[in-house]
């Protein structure tokens, strides 16, 4: 049996933080997802390899035996105390792995690309694994929506393996934004639960506001002459038009807030962000000779 280093697996070094070793694993984990190489076998041996690399690197028990026996694995001896520790813990061998958000548990019913050195250390031979339950694989899908749409708690329906799942989209989800809705993925195995189905939220902007989290950000143009002697101007919100009042000698690039005006905090029903307007001063065009000559008579003051 071959020394398996699962640091390297994941490429991390020896010294990496738990945080670390969990964003090398995500990265990993959403490039080699059966769900992305459904006939590449190579993916998913590899996609296996890191789940063990990461059922033993995150887990900070399982990690100090990791480091403390691994380099003299194949010692008869320490293989005797690794194993009395597994029969003390109870340490099963059922699925292995997560997905890339902590639930994903993966069997392809391939032995071998598990190690020798993982079951040896840690128990869970293959008789055993064999007769375990098994979490059903994690199905992903992408819903689109518009921005206008995102702003407000509405329902829609999905079609899921020939199901449909009616499901309530809280205003102000946030694009990428992923949820889970438990047992809507593939069956288990061996009477394991099923797994669950990942929702990606795809916004795509048909307003003429900026988005930053729950604010809104917009630039309005107003004239010359209202922003030397003042006037008012009206523009859109997300709920509708008002009217704001613009100062006299208002300066170009000048940002006035909209408390309340912005964004729906996702899950905060009734609260907002801000709306944030800059103003833009359209300079005149096309002068008459008059009027050229009456900011010429302007510019002595």
């Amino acid at each position: 049996m071959d020394f398996v280093d699962y640091y390297k697996t994941i490429g991390v070094p020896k010294n990496a933080s738990l945080e670390d070793i969990k964003k090398a694993y995500r990265k990993l984990a959403r490039k080699l997802h059966p769900d992305l190489n459904p006939n590449d076998n190579e993916a998913h041996k590899k996609f296996q390899q890191i789940n063990e690399a990461n059922e033993v690197l995150s887990d900070p028990e399982k990690r100090k035996k990791y480091d403390q026996y691994g380099k003299d694995w194949k010692h008869a001896e320490q293989f005797e105390q690794a194993k009395q520790q597994q029969g003390r813990q109870g340490f099963g061998g059922g699925g292995f792995g997560g997905d890339p958000f902590g639930q994903y548990t993966y069997s392809s019913g391939d032995d071998s690309a598990f190690s020798d050195f993982f079951e040896s250390l840690f128990g869970g031979g293959k008789g055993r694994r064999s007769q375990s339950k098994f979490r059903g694989q994690d199905y992903s899908a992408e819903l689109h929506l518009s921005l206008t749409d995102a702003s407000k708690t509405h329902k829609q329906t999905l079609t899921v393996n020939g199901k449909n799942v009616r499901i309530t989209i809280p205003a102000g989800v946030e694009n990428g934004q992923v949820i889970r809705l438990n047992g809507y993925g593939s069956p288990g195995a061996n009477g394991g639960p099923a797994g669950d189905l990942l929702i990606t939220f795809v916004i795509t902007n048909d307003t003429g506001f900026r988005r930053e989290g729950n604010d809104l950000y917009k630039t309005e143009e107003i004239d010359l002459y209202t922003a030397l002697l003042g006037g008012e101007k009206t523009i859109n919100t997300l709920d509708g038009k008002i009217k704001l009042k613009i100062n006299a000698g208002t300066q170009n690039g000048t940002k006035i807030r909209l408390k309340g005006k912005g964004f729906p905090l996702y899950k905060k029903e009734g609260e907002f962000g801000d709306l944030y307007i800059t103003w833009n001063i359209k300079l005149p065009t096309n002068l008459t000779a008059k009027q050229k000559e009456l900011f010429t008579e302007l510019s002595k003051f």
